[in-house]
């Protein structure tokens, strides 16, 4: 059975609606401000993307687009004449980068309080204080004075609409880069169960992502994993984005993957419709915030 992220999407963002509608009474209009650098398929895609969520939801997008060329430094002036504006609330850059601009630096120069994708090292941290049994993921994404990096939080408000359970359970995360590291860590405070990160490289993968419940794949990789690799009746969520002439897949094949998985995101129409929705709704959170 297919996760259905639009579904779970439109939710999110019928929230925003009413709340946008709400802050614009008070005479505060939500205002997103992503940073595009490059031509990169993928950053362009989702760029676009939430060029036109926004504009549907009543959020103002002030985007910025910079050729791949331009030098570190003017992009870290970009970053931080955005981060002063007090008409921007939320702020983040489409990854990835060009190869000689260094993504520590520019994220170190999003303010913390408009950093919508939760990429900043202060509020990483706050996800990663007080060790991994501080919190639940309920309790978490009620907290006002914290954002959660928006892939991971969009894989569990899937398993959560799902009724996906962690508790008892194995998780395995394919991935330990930006969305499989933090990702890991909202699994553990949830299920406090076993979570395993591994990587494309693992010897022996197969046997690595059989042992999962459930199996969350984030390499970048298409087709990586196959239904061979994947324990029977396992919940399977594809977070891969990957560009090709024929279109976007993901990082499983879905064909073999969806005869023995018991739910499966598809790519695209999985985890990035809600993804997508949660940028705006974190921008919303924060324009409340700083108003």
């Amino acid at each position: 059975m297919f996760i259905e992220g639009k579904r779970v999407a439109e939710g999110i963002r019928e929230w925003v609606r009413r709340e946008v509608e709400g802050l614009r009474g008070r005479g505060v209009e939500p205002t997103l401000a992503p940073l595009l650098v490059g031509g990169d398929p993928g950053a362009e895609l989702y760029f676009r993307t939430k060029r036109r969520l926004a504009e549907k939801l009543g959020i103002r997008f002030r985007g910025v687009e910079l050729p791949g060329d331009v030098p570190q430094e003017e992009v870290i002036r970009v970053v931080r004449g955005l981060g002063g504006d007090e008409g921007v609330h939320g702020l983040f850059v489409e990854f990835p980068l060009p190869g000689h601009i260094d993504p520590g630096e520019v994220v170190r120069a999003i303010p913390p309080e408009k950093d919508v994708d939760c990429v900043h090292p202060v509020n990483l941290g706050k996800l990663l204080f007080g060790g991994a049994a501080s919190g639940t993921y309920a309790e978490l994404r009620a907290r006002e004075d914290m954002f959660l990096p928006t892939t991971p939080q969009a894989v569990m408000e899937l398993l959560s609409a799902y009724g996906v359970g962690l508790s008892g359970k194995e998780a395995v995360v394919v991935g330990g880069g930006a969305v499989g590291l933090p990702l890991s860590v909202l699994l553990l405070r949830e299920g406090l169960s076993t979570v395993t990160v591994c990587d494309r490289n693992t010897p022996d993968l197969g046997a690595v992502t059989r042992r999962a419940d459930v199996l969350c794949v984030a390499v970048g990789r298409p087709g990586l994993i196959r239904g061979d690799m994947i324990k029977e009746g396992a919940v399977v969520v594809d977070i891969g984005v990957n560009p090709t002439p024929g279109g976007i897949v993901g990082d499983v094949d879905l064909d073999s993957a969806g005869e023995v998985a018991s739910y499966i995101t598809p790519v695209p129409g999985g985890v990035g419709p809600v993804t997508t929705a949660l940028i705006m709704a974190h921008t919303v959170q924060a324009a409340k915030r700083l108003s």
